[in-house]
């Protein structure tokens, strides 16, 4: 079942959008038919066997015209259905259900064909530990409908939309010659510009977006990239610090810090001694060789 908020959040507008494509001015042959506001009931029957799905899908397309329209239906998304069973009733002006019936059915018919077909699969899996998983690659505008239907039949959603996981695909591989060498370039990038690299700018250097790079960068490497470049940070500041004629603020700039304390405040969570304790060791060690 798809509540209301749902329904107005994300439905509303591919309804009315499909709407607008089925009536571009107006409905000419219901309103030849039917010039003045009447009542009438019509009825919502099975077709063939199957799992019904976009029960409220197919209800909104009326109520999106005319609140006033009623329904009594018989069942719920998910439920299984059989030729000409009556699936319920719908009562409202005779010109609202004439215009709006097509594009109701529309959904209705797809999203229960959808749902009837992955359920069959399902079974076909019954006893092993396989799950089914849809992908992205669904009708334009229709992949909230579809993705619904798939869970209805059994099934499981995978990725939604881009932003939802990594998945590594031969296109991405393509783009950057390899995952490899990309992570690879990102590296090298980062030791050679400490002082100005970021997330935002290393990304662009191996073409990637920065939330895909973020997230393509820890599944491969088993590392946040901020982690990754404090640690670059960190260690070429405690090699810095065995050459004495560079001070502590210099060597702040030259790894990427513009304030000395913030730099001193991450030498010491990494180190457990600030920069002057860490040089401080290093001439003790030498006096002592």
């Amino acid at each position: 079942m798809i509540n209301g908020v749902t329904l107005k959040a994300n439905v509303d507008k591919y309804i009315l959008s499909a709407l607008q494509e089925d009536i571009t001015s107006e409905d000419v042959t219901t309103n030849a038919i039917m010039p003045y506001d009447m009542m009438g009931e019509v009825q919502l029957i099975a077709k063939q066997d199957g799992i019904l799905c976009g029960i409220d899908v197919f209800k909104r397309c009326f109520t999106i015209v005319d609140e006033n329209v009623k329904f009594d239906i018989k069942k719920i998304d998910g439920q299984t259905i059989t030729k000409g069973e009556l699936l319920g009733t719908i009562t409202g002006n005779i010109s609202v259900l004439l215009s709006s019936e097509r594009i109701a059915l529309n959904y209705l018919q797809r999203m229960s064909g959808i749902a009837t077909f992955t359920n069959a699969c399902v079974k076909q899996l019954e006893g092993y530990k396989t799950k089914l998983l849809d992908t992205r690659k669904t009708t334009p505008n229709m992949r909230f409908f579809e993705k619904y239907a798939v869970k209805i039949g059994g099934a499981y959603n995978h990725r939604y939309n881009l932003t939802d996981g990594v998945l590594i695909k031969d296109n991405h591989i393509g783009a950057a010659g390899s995952v490899a060498k990309a992570i690879a370039m990102a590296k090298e990038y980062v030791e050679n510009h400490l002082c100005d690299a970021s997330l935002e700018n290393t990304a662009v250097y191996v073409h990637l977006s920065p939330g895909y790079f973020s997230k393509l960068f820890h599944k491969i490497t088993q590392s946040t990239f901020s982690d990754y470049l404090t640690r670059c940070r960190m260690e070429r500041a405690a090699q810095l610090l065995n050459d004495v004629k560079f001070k502590t603020y210099e060597i702040s700039l030259m790894v990427g810090y513009d304030n000395p304390k913030n730099f001193t405040r991450a030498f010491k969570q990494y180190f457990k001694v600030t920069p002057r304790e860490y040089r401080n060791c290093i001439s003790g060690d030498r006096e002592k060789s």
